[in-house]
């Protein structure tokens, strides 16, 4: 199957077309850089990798139970149950992300970050962040923003708009990433994204 791209104010032009099989691809400069950045990221465009949760709907707001249980945000600090599917062939190992964009701090926050779990697994049950939970064999948490290790919950400051909330699981090419225990996770989520065949997102919102 053979298709056209063609971009917006080029359709005097004539493009030509892009072959599935044999990646022979002559486009605008527009569609390079889209075929570039998906090439880079190592994944397909018809490829299908969900992250979903049934804690908390994308858009929605997470509860309580999941905002941070220390400072003067009262909560319970679980982490929701998370699942995936429609992993890129090839993945080695899974890792998840929790970033908050909205923080004041110029460049983020870090909520959570665990990586090397195995290929097998698909998805994580509400509290597998908490300190003493069991997470599936070989599953690292790293330091959060917090300076802990493993989940920190949403605690942004009072009065804020509601801030979001990115849930990300990265399909990993290696087995591991073999990061130092003191790595931040900014550090940890480069190495991610360098060593990932996809990614899945969702969104959510939480406020006080």
């Amino acid at each position: 199957m053979r298709t056209a791209v063609q971009a917006a104010g080029s359709r005097d032009r004539p493009l030509p077309v892009m072959d599935r099989s044999g990646l022979a691809v002559a486009i605008n400069q527009a569609g390079l850089a889209v075929v570039a950045l998906i090439l880079a990221l190592g994944v397909r465009a018809d490829e299908t990798f969900r992250l979903d949760s049934t804690t908390v709907a994308a858009g929605a707001t997470l509860a309580r139970a999941q905002a941070y249980d220390r400072l003067d945000c009262n909560g319970n600090n679980r982490s929701p149950a998370l699942h995936w599917s429609g992993a890129p062939a090839g993945t080695r190992s899974f890792a998840i992300t929790v970033f908050d964009p909205d923080a004041p701090t110029g460049s983020g926050w870090w909520h959570w970050v665990v990586y090397d779990i195995p290929p097998s697994v698909t998805s994580l049950p509400e509290g597998a962040g908490s300190a003493g939970a069991q997470l599936p064999p070989g599953s690292v948490q790293g330091r959060n923003d917090f300076g802990t290790s493993g989940y920190g919950g949403p605690c942004p400051p009072a009065g804020d708009r509601p801030h979001h909330y990115v849930f990300t699981v990265y399909a990993l090419k290696t087995d591991s990433i073999e990061a130092a225990p003191s790595s931040s996770a900014a550090r940890i989520a480069l190495v991610l994204k360098a060593s990932a065949l996809g990614q899945a997102s969702f969104t959510a919102l939480y406020g006080r």
